[in-house]
């Protein structure tokens, strides 16, 4: 407990900079979520202190990130638009999937997942990331206009038609599952098309028109009549939020940038009085848990969510641990992975109860923590603590601060997080890989299809696909290698150094292979021409295998069958520097010793080369 509080008073002063720096961000991201401002504040609130009190960061300070955030609204999106957009019905459904996410993740640091999340590719995550700096700047551009669909009258009188074919079709389908033919019925499908309210009618509009505007290929196909529709109020409170946070860094870095946008373009607009739009009301008081996560569970509604929550705590943990990296490096520390996946599990799940959005560690606001001589967890507990004062004292004045603000702090979010990095190095990486004719770079391959799939189609199927052309690729080349690395020859073509003294009239009698690499499903095929190429004289044949350290089942059973058909002609085979993992499957299906004696495997070549003067004669 002493040691805890060792470095209070730089804690304090750690905490209070980073939460002042989260506050404008926690309201951004809430507000794009489409939960509102206060989800993004309840998030920051709760992960931000248990992710620190339980987490295995000292100075990790966590909460609603961009790519958190993005894949959210995608996860808001769809339960909404499957509860006909009621978002009071959806609510429970979207709290439980983010719920599952924290408790994956505890499961993940309590399983030791931790130290695996290294080998997540790189151009997956450099595409994933770019990507989510698309689909922000892309979906808030409407709000940084003043432009808002739902509000459009000529796009309601568009859509209000199919609005009521929509409901139409809902209503014969209920009757249908009952049992009764309306779709015969002329009749009485006319009586219900009267009986159609406007109410209705008009939430089910609203319901299609953010159908149709949402995600990147809705926002660009709508920008033709935001552009047409220009609120210059809510555009020049935009552009003046987006000048002060890249200006004011010019001046000073020790005051974030976003929340002096924050204040003073809020305080000036409702100063003078000005017509904006503001935010969603964030609730006064203490934050509520919210019990119909309990109440109303319903295992079917989210069972198709599972995947997309997995998602979201793998997400979250690269999120955290990268950053937890950039906290080690900074202040010559040593995280503890899987802690600290427990941490975020736990700072999610209680943020899900109380309403809160999805978080993880977020680098900057890490970063400004430490810069500012946060030491231990307590600093992000403070953090924490902060935002929770904020909301107590000035939760209805925050409802007053412009939405056309909070876009403009979210575009520079958005044109931050792109990884300009690795964009910078597509046009020099070396193209390493080549399919027929075709020779191309996969890591640009691999960058350029997440980017497009996650910001065109799914973020979640995105990365899935991105991890299986990583992983296809990398086998691939891998293969490759090991196929010219491990050349089927003849001690007359090129020998290794302990090879020099075999004695000239065996050669003939005696064929050699040797396998560098491992042994695998990628270069099987090679191997399976070692029978094919050996030459009628030989009696003999050794296989050198003391730089392979591994064999698959594919190739496992690829020697197998080469071991009988060489058993079948009468050769001899003898291996050389068997190792303990190829040694041990070998044992598992018999084709040690049923195949190949014990006494035909030898620790070295010399151990070899003395039984074979003894037992392989010259038929010259």
């Amino acid at each position: 407990m002493t040691s805890f509080f060792k470095h209070f008073k730089a804690d304090i002063l750690g905490g209070i900079t980073a939460g002042i720096v989260a506050l404008p961000l926690a309201l951004a991201f809430g507000v794009s979520s489409g939960l509102g401002a206060s989800a993004g504040l309840y998030g920051a609130i709760f992960i931000g202190f248990f992710a620190s009190l339980f987490g295995g960061t000292n100075t990790q300070i966590s909460g609603p990130t961009a790519p958190m955030t993005a894949v959210s609204m995608v996860v808001i999106a769809g339960i909404i638009a499957v509860n006909n957009g009621n978002i009071e019905k959806a609510i429970p459904t979207i709290l439980t999937v983010f719920l599952l996410a924290g408790l994956m993740q505890i499961g993940l640091g309590l399983l030791g997942f931790g130290k695996y999340i290294k080998y997540i590719p790189y151009p997956v995550v450099s595409g994933f990331m770019t990507a989510i700096g698309v689909i922000i700047l892309v979906t808030q551009l409407m709000p940084a206009l003043g432009y808002y669909p739902n509000e459009d009258d000529d796009l309601i009188e568009k859509y209000t038609l199919k609005a009521e074919q929509s409901l139409l079709s809902k209503m014969i389908e209920e009757e249908a599952k009952d049992g009764v033919l309306v779709i015969d019925d002329f009749e009485r499908t006319i009586t219900y098309g009267r009986a159609l309210s406007d109410a209705d009618v008009q939430k089910e509009t609203r319901v299609l028109i953010k159908s149709a505007s949402s995600g990147v290929l809705g926002a660009l196909k709508t920008l033709p009549r935001a552009f047409k529709n220009i609120d210059l109020l809510e555009l020049g409170m935009a552009l003046v939020t987006i000048f002060i946070v890249f200006g004011f860094k010019r001046i000073t870095t020790k005051i974030p940038s976003a929340l002096v946008a924050l204040v003073v373009v809020s305080g000036v607009a409702y100063a003078l009085g000005w017509d904006y739009r503001p935010i969603a009301k964030i609730p006064a008081g203490l934050p509520i848990p919210n019990i119909s996560i309990f109440t109303e569970f319903r295992l079917t509604s989210v069972t198709p969510y599972i995947f997309t929550a997995l998602t979201l705590a793998l997400l979250g943990a690269i999120d955290s641990l990268l950053t937890s990296i950039v906290a080690d490096n900074m202040t010559k520390t040593k995280h503890q992975p899987n802690k600290e996946l427990v941490g975020q599990g736990i700072g999610n799940s209680v943020a899900a109860v109380f309403g809160g959005l999805p978080g993880a560690g977020a680098t900057i606001r890490t970063v400004v923590n430490i810069n500012a001589g946060g030491k231990t967890r307590l600093s992000g507990m403070i953090a924490g603590l902060l935002l929770l004062i904020v909301l107590l004292a000035i939760g209805p004045i925050a409802s007053k601060i412009p939405a056309a603000v909070l876009a403009g702090i979210l575009i520079t979010v958005g044109i931050g997080v792109m990884d300009y990095k690795g964009l910078k190095a597509i046009p020099i990486l070396p193209k390493d890989t080549k399919i027929g004719p075709i020779k191309f770079s996969s890591e640009v391959v691999i960058m350029l299809v997440v980017l497009i799939l996650s910001s065109l189609w799914n973020l979640v199927y995105a990365v899935g696909v991105g991890l299986v052309l990583a992983s296809l690729f990398f086998m691939k080349r891998i293969g490759d290698l090991s196929i010219e690395n491990s050349d089927v020859k003849n001690l007359k073509e090129e020998s290794w150094p302990d090879e020099q003294g075999f004695p000239e009239l065996l050669k003939e009698e005696v064929f050699i292979k040797h396998i560098k690499g491992p042994l695998f499903f990628g270069n099987t095929s090679d191997f399976q021409v070692l029978s094919k190429q050996i030459p009628e004289t030989a009696t003999t044949v050794i296989i050198r295998l003391e730089l392979t350290p591994y064999i698959d089942q594919s190739g496992l059973y690829t020697m197998e069958d080469i071991l009988i058909n060489l058993k079948k002609r009468g050769v001899t085979v003898l291996l050389v520097g068997i190792a303990k993992q190829p040694k041990y499957m070998m044992e598992r299906i018999g084709l040690v010793p049923q195949l190949i004696p014990a006494n035909h495997i030898f620790e070295t070549f010399q151990d070899c080369l003395s039984w074979i003067k003894l037992n392989v004669k010259d038929n010259k």
